[in-house]
């Protein structure tokens, strides 16, 4: 029972990691709203849950150390989305982060034309909610839920062995 309980929740996990890269590729895609900087790294946890599972169903071995290193990478997950919500909401002011493409010289007019042209997106500029909810705060509910799920299942490993 314990072991079936164990691979629900990872493949729980699995499911809301693809459904949140899909989603923000298809809003990215297909609804035409560009991420920030700090949404594109949000992104990232996802990425590395899915792979970190994969390998774990693959090699049928090391649960405990993935289900810390899902812990640890939905924890960060957590404070990454946080911290973009506390730049939406202006708590925090935006850093280098979101400025990742101003570091390059612009050495002629042309470049700076093209440079202009360029929409960027700044990391406090809301640009699609769910609900009335940006979607780095429902980014924090899911990365919360997903931390403490394994990290539940992380502290009870041994009860459940």
């Amino acid at each position: 029972m314990p072991l079936i309980k164990y691979q629900k929740s990872l493949n729980l996990i699995l499911f809301f990691s693809i459904f949140a890269l899909i989603s923000a590729y298809f809003i990215q895609y297909i609804l035409g709203h560009q991420p920030c900087n700090l949404c594109l790294i949000e992104r990232v946890p996802y990425i590395s849950a899915i792979i970190i599972i994969l390998l774990c169903f693959y090699l049928k071995k090391f649960e405990k150390i993935s289900l810390i290193f899902l812990s640890l990478i939905f924890f960060f997950a957590t404070i990454i989305s946080f911290y973009h919500f506390g730049i939406e909401q202006g708590f925090i002011k935006e850093s280098l982060v979101c400025d990742l493409d101003e570091e390059e010289i612009i050495l002629n007019s042309e470049e700076l034309l093209k440079k202009l042209k360029e929409k960027t997106v700044s990391c406090k500029d809301i640009t699609f909610k769910i609900f009335g909810l940006s979607l780095a705060t429902i980014n924090i509910i899911i990365s919360l839920v997903l931390c403490v799920i394994t990290m539940k299942h992380f502290l009870n490993y041994e009860k459940n062995r």
